[in-house]
C-alpha cells in the first residue's frame, strides 16, 4: 500500500539524480513481487477486494492485505482482531517469527519459477511494514530472519538464485511504517504524520539498513514503500541523498520507484486500482497480487484471484499502455508457492514464452493507430514497424479491429491462431482453436514510420 502524489515535484537536492529512465527497465515490462514475512504464519485476511475501491476506513477494518496482519489485529472490534483472539489466543505478533521456519524453502527453486514467467527482475520484501527483517540487519538484534525462525539469510538466497538466472535483482524496503520499530498505534481509518515515524532516529536506522543492503546485495532496483522518515530527507550524512547517491555510484543503471516520498524517482507506481493518475507517458509500474493480497492468505481462492488468462490480461493491458507489471506471489510459511499462485504464473509464463517477441521490449501503439476494446477484448502493442493486437474472444468468433488501414498493411497481417481477412476496408479476425491459453496474437505490418 502506498501513499500517492498526482503530481509530486523533486526537491533542490534531488535533481542531481533526474535522468532518463535507463532503456533495461522500460523493456522488461514484467517483474515479480514476494512478500513474505512471519504475517505467513497466520495467513489470514479478508479478501474483501481491490486497493482503491473501498473507502479507507473499510479498507483498514476490513484489510484484505495479510501482511498487514499486525495492524488488523490491533483495530478494536476487527474480524481480524477477533480471528487472532479464537485462534491464537491474542498471542504477541512476534510469536509468528518463531513459528515461521521456511523449512521447505528451496530459492533457486521459487526463482526456476519466477524465470519461467519470462519476468526480467526480481523483487523480495527485506522489511515490512512489521519491521522484521529477512536478513541479518543492523541494530534488529535477534528480530530478524538470521537470528531467529527460518535461521537464515533469506534475501542472500534470493540474490543468489537471481544472478544464477540472469534475473535482474531489486529490494522492497518500507522506510514509511515500522510498527515495532517505533511502537505506533494501529492505523483505523487513513495513515497521517501522526502515525509515520519522522524522527532523527528512524531516519537513521533506516539510512542503515538501506546502506547495508546497497553495500551486500548490490540490488539494481530499489522499491521504497510509503514514504521516508522526514528526519532522512536534507542532505547530510545519514540522508536518503547520500543513499541515492550510493546506489547509483553502485548501480549507474539502477532504477528506484516513487514511494521515498516527494524526493527523487526513476518511475512512478500504481498498486491494483489506486494511484492510476500516475500511469501517463513517462516510466511506471502497476503491482498486484495474484489475489487482493499480497502476504500468503489462507482464505483466497479462485473465486478472488487472477487465474492464468486473467493475469495475462491485466499483464497486456498494463504493457499496451507504456507501463510494467509486478506481480506478486506470496509464500507460504514453509516457503512454497500455493498451488493456485502456481497455476497462474505458470499459464502467465507458457503465454510469454509464445509472445514474447511481441510484448518485451515493447512500446504503446499510438492510439490513433489502434484502439482498445472492452467488447471483443482487444489490446495493442508495437515493436519496431509491426503493431500487435492481442484478442481475447472465444473460438469462432469474429472482431473487427479498431485501426488505421492508411497506416496499416492489413493485407500482410499474419496470425498463427486467427484467419484474418480485409473487409470494406477494416481487418475482420477470426478466432481459431489455439493450444495456448490466452489472447491471440495479430501482426501487423506498419507503413508509417
Amino acid at each position: 500500500m502506498a501513499m500517492f502524489k498526482d503530481d509530486p515535484e523533486r526537491p533542490e537536492q534531488y535533481r542531481r539524480f533526474e535522468r532518463t529512465t535507463p532503456a533495461w527497465f522500460q523493456d522488461a515490462k514484467l517483474g515479480i513481487f514476494v512478500h513474505w514475512g512471519p504475517y505467513s504464519v497466520p495467513a489470514w485476511a479478508e479478501p474483501i477486494g481491490a486497493l482503491g475501491t473501498f473507502d479507507e476506513e473499510e479498507w483498514f477494518q476490513h484489510n484484505p492485505y495479510a501482511e498487514w496482519y499486525y495492524n488488523t489485529i490491533r483495530i478494536d472490534g476487527s474480524p481480524a482482531q477477533r480471528h487472532h483472539q479464537e485462534v491464537y489466543g491474542g498471542a504477541d505478533y512476534d510469536a509468528f517469527l518463531d513459528l515461521w521456519k521456511a523449512e521447505s524453502f528451496d530459492a533457486d527453486s521459487v526463482m526456476d519459477l519466477v524465470a519461467s514467467t519470462g519476468a526480467r527482475y526480481f523483487v523480495p520484501t527485506t522489511k515490512h511494514h512489521d519491521g522484521v527483517a529477512l536478513w541479518d540487519a543492523p541494530a534488529t538484534g535477534d528480530r530478524n530472519t538470521v537470528r531467529r525462525g527460518p535461521g537464515r539469510d533469506l534475501i542472500g538466497e534470493f540474490r543468489d538464485a537471481a544472478e544464477r538466472r540472469g534475473i535482474r535483482f531489486g529490494v522492497y524496503y518500507s522506510g514509511g511504517l515500522d510498527w515495532h520499530f517505533t511502537q505506533s498505534p494501529p492505523i483505523v481509518d487513513h495513515i497521517d504524520d501522526t502515525l509515520r515515524p519522522l524522527d532523527k532516529a528512524y531516519a537513521d536506522y533506516a539510512f542503515d539498513h538501506v546502506a547495508d543492503l546497497i553495500e551486500k546485495y548490490r540490488p539494481e532496483l530499489l522499491w521504497g514503500d510509503i514514504e521516508y522518515p522526514d528526519a532522512g530527507k536534507p542532505e547530510g550524512e545519514k540522508s536518503l541523498v547520500e543513499l541515492f547517491r550510493r546506489f547509483y555510484a553502485a548501480r549507474p543503471e539502477g532504477v528506484a520507484n516513487d514511494r521515498w516520498g516527494e524526493t527523487h524517482w526513476d518511475f512512478r507506481t500504481s498498486e491494483y486500482e489506486q494511484g492510476r493518475d500516475g500511469e501517463g507517458d513517462s516510466a511506471w509500474e502497476n503491482c498486484r497480487g495474484v489475489g487482493f493480497s499480497f502476504g500468503h492468505n489462507r482464505l483466497e481462492d479462485e473465486s478472488n484471484s487472477l487465474d492464468g488468462e486473467g493475469a495475462i490480461r491485466h499483464f497486456l493491458d498494463v504493457v499496451s499502455r507504456g507501463g510494467n507489471l509486478l506481480l506478486n506471489i506470496g509464500l507460504t510459511a514453509s516457503g512454497e508457492v500455493t498451488p493456485l499462485q502456481r497455476r497462474t504464473v505458470e499459464t502467465l509464463g507458457a503465454w510469454n514464452r509464445a509472445n514474447a517477441d511481441a510484448v518485451f521490449g515493447s512500446r504503446a501503439l499510438a492510439t490513433g493507430l489502434g484502439r482498445p476494446s472492452d467488447e471483443h477484448w482487444v489490446r495493442w502493442t508495437r515493436t519496431g514497424q509491426t503493431a500487435h493486437a492481442f484478442i481475447d474472444a472465444p473460438e469462432g468468433t469474429r472482431v473487427t479491429l479498431d485501426a488505421d488501414g492508411a497506416a496499416m498493411d492489413f493485407a500482410a497481417a499474419s496470425a498463427t491462431d486467427a484467419g484474418t481477412e480485409v473487409v470494406d476496408g477494416t481487418l475482420v479476425v477470426t478466432i481459431r482453436e489455439h493450444a495456448v491459453a490466452g489472447p491471440v496474437r495479430v501482426d501487423i505490418p506498419l507503413r508509417t514510420a
